[in-house]
C-alpha cells in the first residue's frame, strides 16, 4: 500500500515537472540563450559590448568571491524595501479605503511620488541620509516599489460585492470589521498580485540607486 501510494506521489512530481507551466519557459530560455551566444560568436561581437552567456558564467565563477559582497548588500536593500513597500502600501490603501476624501486627498501624491525618476531624486535622498546610506537606498528602492502595492490594493479593497457590504451594514458591523471580515479577504488576490510586481521592481529601484549612490 505504501509502495503504491508512493508510486502514485512520484507520478504526480514527474507530473508537474513536466508540465507546460515549466517546460515553456525553460524551453525559451535555453533557446533564447542559445540565440545570444550564436549570435555573438557569429558577428565576432566585443565582450565589452556584449558578452555571451558563457562568458558571463566564467566571469562570475571566476569572480565569485569579489562579487558576492556586493550581492549580498543589494538583496539586503531589495528586501528591506520590498518589506517596507508591502507593509506601508498595504496601511495607506486601508486608510484610503475607508473615505473617498481620504483617497482623493493621498492618491495623486502617490502618482506624482511613482512618476519622478529615481535617478533624479536618488542623490538628495543620499546626500540629506548621508549619515546613513543604507536607509537612503532603501527608501530610493521603496519609491520604485510602493505605488503598485497601494494602487492594486485600494483597487481590490473597494472591489467588494454590494450584497456583502449592505449584509455587514444590515449587522451593524463596524467599519474596522468590514474591512477585516469583508474588505481584505477580497483584495488579497489583488494584493498577491501587486507584490509580484513590487519585488521585481524593489531590485530595479536597488540596483538605480547603488549606481547613483556609486
Amino acid at each position: 500500500m505504501k509502495k503504491n501510494k508512493a508510486l502514485v506521489l512520484g507520478k504526480l512530481k514527474l507530473k508537474r515537472l513536466l508540465s507546460i507551466d515549466i517546460i515553456a519557459p525553460v524551453a525559451v530560455g535555453i533557446l533564447v540563450l542559445m540565440v545570444w551566444d550564436i549570435s555573438v560568436r557569429v558577428t565576432s561581437t566585443p565582450s565589452y559590448i556584449l558578452p555571451g552567456p558563457l562568458l558571463i558564467i566564467k566571469v562570475l565563477i571566476r569572480d565569485w568571491n569579489s562579487l558576492f559582497q556586493p550581492l549580498l548588500i543589494t538583496i539586503k536593500i531589495t528586501v528591506a524595501a520590498f518589506i517596507t513597500a508591502a507593509v506601508s502600501g498595504l496601511l495607506i490603501a486601508m486608510l484610503m479605503a475607508q473615505s473617498k476624501w481620504i483617497e482623493k486627498s493621498l492618491y495623486p501624491y502617490a502618482v506624482v511620488l511613482q512618476t519622478i525618476p529615481i535617478a533624479a531624486i536618488a542623490p538628495l535622498i543620499i546626500i540629506w541620509l548621508r549619515n546613513n546610506t543604507f536607509a537612503a537606498l532603501v527608501i530610493c528602492a521603496w519609491i520604485v516599489a510602493f505605488f503598485p502595492i497601494i494602487s492594486n490594493t485600494t483597487f481590490g479593497l473597494n472591489s467588494i460585492d454590494s450584497n456583502l457590504s449592505d449584509l455587514f451594514r444590515l449587522y451593524k458591523a463596524s467599519r474596522w470589521q468590514t474591512m477585516l471580515y469583508l474588505r481584505l479577504p477580497s483584495a488579497l488576490p489583488y494584493f498577491l498580485a501587486a507584490l509580484r510586481i513590487s519585488g521585481g521592481l524593489a531590485l530595479i529601484g536597488a540596483v538605480v540607486a547603488e549606481f547613483v549612490a556609486g
